[in-house]
């Protein structure tokens, strides 16, 4: 069932900003990598090559965080920090085929200003290391043919007084699950875990430089994800700079 904008239709006089405190976790010649998350000449923007580095474990991923994928999940999107204080990051979709996870495509991309951490808090302008479900997504624009349950709503609307090249970060969302309630729009902003642990963490639209904790992606990108993801194959995300997800 998909959610309308009409839920926040007629919204408490209050709740704009709370709104705000779900947007504000995210804001606003890069190393290039091989998109299987291994150093190397790859890693172009865009590129495709659905037959492409088989294997039976997703690439990059140690142990650790590969026990962290459900045994159902069949679509994982990694994300392939260049360094624990990098901004920069490189994409990747897979799709598990049988055994095999095979790499789908591929994009750049950008995270936390300041990298990465396992202890991610509000305001540290780092993304969170970890395994998360992909449930739930929504933005400022009409559906583009989402398989994920999907809120359109004008609260997803980044505040103008932010810069121009970051009006258009909220067009389209994906909520990552990490201290929020799955099934919730993505600018719900209740946080199970409190607001010290921070939230509101998304896939958005791409502005061009590191995010306050989120991971940025191109337009294309992001209308991909959203009409690729099925909630029947269970997405996860995997993310964090290279070094974290070979451990």
């Amino acid at each position: 069932m998909r959610h309308g904008c009409a839920r926040r239709a007629g919204a408490a006089p209050g709740m704009c900003g709370l709104l705000l405190v779900a947007l504000s976790a995210c804001g606003g010649a890069a190393v290039h990598h091989a998109s299987d998350g291994t150093s190397g000449a790859g890693g172009r923007r865009g590129t495709s090559s659905p037959s492409a580095a088989a294997t039976t474990g997703v690439p990059g991923v140690g142990d650790r965080l590969r026990q962290r994928i459900p045994a159902v999940s069949r679509q994982v999107v990694a994300v392939y920090g260049d360094g624990k204080d990098s901004p920069d990051d490189t994409v990747v979709l897979y799709a598990k085929r049988g055994p095999s996870w095979e790499r789908v495509r591929s994009w750049q991309g950008h995270n936390g200003k300041k990298g990465w951490t396992a202890e991610h808090r509000a305001g540290d302008n780092r993304s969170p290391v970890g395994v998360f479900t992909l449930t739930d997504a929504g933005g400022v624009l009409a559906d583009p043919g989402s398989r994920l349950p999907y809120t359109r709503s004008a609260s997803f609307t980044a505040p103008r007084w932010w810069a121009r090249s970051h009006w258009h970060d909220f067009d389209y969302v994906i909520a990552i699950d990490y201290n929020r309630v799955k099934g919730a729009p993505p600018d719900d902003p209740t946080r199970p875990e409190g607001q010290r642990r921070g939230g509101g963490i998304w896939l958005h639209m791409d502005h061009g430089s590191g995010t306050s904790a989120c991971v940025s992606l191109p337009r294309t990108a992001m209308q991909f994800l959203l009409r690729t993801l099925d909630p029947d194959r269970h997405p996860v995300v995997v993310m964090g700079d290279r070094d974290a997800l070979k451990t």
